[in-house]
């Protein structure tokens, strides 16, 4: 089977399961910006930020170790037992951590009176890390199928308990319905936004539950030196995780310390995440790439092709997101109408094109990020996602604050518009970066010209459409044309059979 099309083809079963979930989640974001105020689902998008570190903390670049080991091994079973009895170690140490210092952590971060917020997350870490290895040896496997089910129906009961808990339980104690009895005995009008939370730990509880046979199957035994050298090969992986979270979740943080107080901090947070979801389309392609890219990469590195492989990847890669970027920008005012009257924000287009377009060089550079990994160099992995951080906090600390004069003459800070800003800067630098040094380290022949020309034509419709009021039909128009161009440009030359000399 042709590289390409067997990518494609693991990529769209992948797909099924990120693209449906990620699409119905997006459904949520208009309930959850209808039933909660900016402030309180600024609550949700800033847990969810420390979350999202604790779970690079608690998986610690393990995942890719697995993959990569898993070609060097002779027995997959002790490399997959070694790493399962190693996350399912650390994540209880963790969750009993967490459970004991529960209140002092609530009260650090201004939640006192929600301690149990803390031990809902704790457990959905927990759960969650674990579930990692086992979604890795079902990829590594190419049981592609079955991850998609066990991530759907994980999908589809957070989603059911969402609307169940948001929308079905206040509905019935309104109205006085016969199951009153049943909604008084599980719901409580005083957890709020806390629903969204219990919903996730009950569906990352039956995933494990899904997941049980892969784990019962394993062959139960720690190879402690073969977790040494999978440590050696995933910390600066984690390094890597730690910073690259960094870059996707210290805004969210980091908000609600720089904005002055006479700024509701809850309620930007709750805006910029509100306006973070309209970008997920690229990152749902991205994220649905990862998951089948990574052990495919590994499998063709021992092929003959396998750079001219690699360099076709990174061409469609571009052309889809660049397709994406223009789709979102170009009907920005129908993706809008997906979220609450109260995020209709001026500030929101020119967010979630920033957010786009860095989102679009992130995509390049997990692309461009296989050269440390099959050279086994993930130690530069650890270098270009630190330098990445640090360029996001350092503009973060600079943008967010800094003042600047709206349409109506008054001096305001730049907010979250700063830090979309450093989301861009941060990832357009490690791209270069990376490139950079895979020339040296890696050099793959990509198609520059095709990639430049895609990116640059990209570009100059968004600004022609930004700069202008056309009608949603000529803007459409432009949008078609990129996507003739695109065809135009890849399309099989027939070979040209050369005139026969008559004398």
């Amino acid at each position: 089977m042709n590289p390409l099309k067997k990518l494609a083809s693991q990529t769209a079963i992948y797909g099924l399961s990120s693209v449906v979930g990620r699409l119905l989640n997006y459904l949520l974001v208009p309930l959850y910006t209808r039933y909660f105020s900016p402030e309180q689902y600024g609550v949700v998008t800033e847990l969810y930020a420390y979350v999202a570190f604790f779970v690079i903390i608690l998986t610690y670049g393990i995942e890719t170790a697995f993959f990569g080991f898993s070609q060097k091994e002779k027995s997959n079973r002790l490399v997959y037992s070694t790493s399962l009895i190693s996350l399912l170690s650390t994540s209880f140490i963790f969750v009993a951590i967490m459970f004991f210092f529960s209140e002092n952590i609530a009260s650090t971060i201004g939640y006192p009176s929600n301690q149990d917020y803390i031990k809902w997350f704790a457990l959905i870490i927990g759960l969650d890390a674990v579930s990692s290895i086992s979604f890795a040896k079902l990829r590594a496997l190419n049981k592609a199928t079955r991850f998609a089910l066990v991530r759907l129906v994980n999908i589809f009961i957070n989603i059911g308990l969402n609307l169940f808990f948001i929308i079905y339980c206040p509905y019935v104690i309104e109205n006085d319905l016969q199951s009153l009895n049943f909604v008084n005995s599980v719901y409580s009008e005083s957890v709020g936004v806390g629903y969204i939370f219990i919903a996730n730990l009950i569906a990352s509880c039956v995933t494990i539950l899904m997941l049980a046979p892969e784990m019962i199957n394993s062959v139960w035994i720690f190879d402690k030196k073969l977790w040494k050298k999978m440590m050696i090969y995933a910390s600066p992986l984690l390094i890597a995780g730690l910073a690259g979270m960094t870059n996707e979740t210290i805004d969210r943080i980091l908000l609600k310390y720089l904005l002055p107080e006479n700024i509701n901090s809850s309620s930007e947070i709750g805006l910029y995440g509100a306006f973070y979801k309209l970008s997920i389309i690229m990152i749902l392609f991205i994220q649905t790439f990862r998951f089948a890219a990574e052990p495919f990469f590994f499998s063709q590195e021992r092929q003959a092709n396998s750079k001219k492989v690699y360099a076709d990847v990174m061409k469609y890669f571009v052309i889809v997101l660049s397709v994406i970027f223009l789709i979102v920008t170009t009907f920005y005012e129908f993706f809008i109408n997906f979220l609450g009257s109260d995020y209709h924000d001026e500030r929101g287009f020119i967010v979630v094109s920033i957010l786009l377009l860095a989102n679009f060089f992130l995509g390049i550079y997990y692309n461009l990020s296989i050269w440390y990994k099959l050279t086994d160099k993930t130690i530069f992995g650890a270098y270009l996602a630190i330098f990445g951080a640090i360029i996001t906090i350092v503009l973060n600390l600079i943008l967010i604050p800094m003042l600047y004069m709206n349409d109506a003459g008054i001096k305001i800070p730049m907010g979250f518009v700063g830090s979309a800003i450093a989301t861009l800067a941060c990832y357009f630098s490690m791209t270069i970066l990376s490139f950079l040094l895979a020339k040296k380290h890696y050099p793959i022949d990509y198609d520059y010209k095709r990639i430049l020309l895609y990116f640059s034509l990209m570009l100059s419709i968004f600004i022609i459409l930004h700069f202008t009021s056309f009608t949603i039909i000529i803007n459409s128009v432009f949008v078609f044309i990129y996507l003739i161009v695109i065809y135009l440009v890849e399309k099989p030359k027939k070979p040209i059979n050369a005139t026969p000399e008559l004398f």
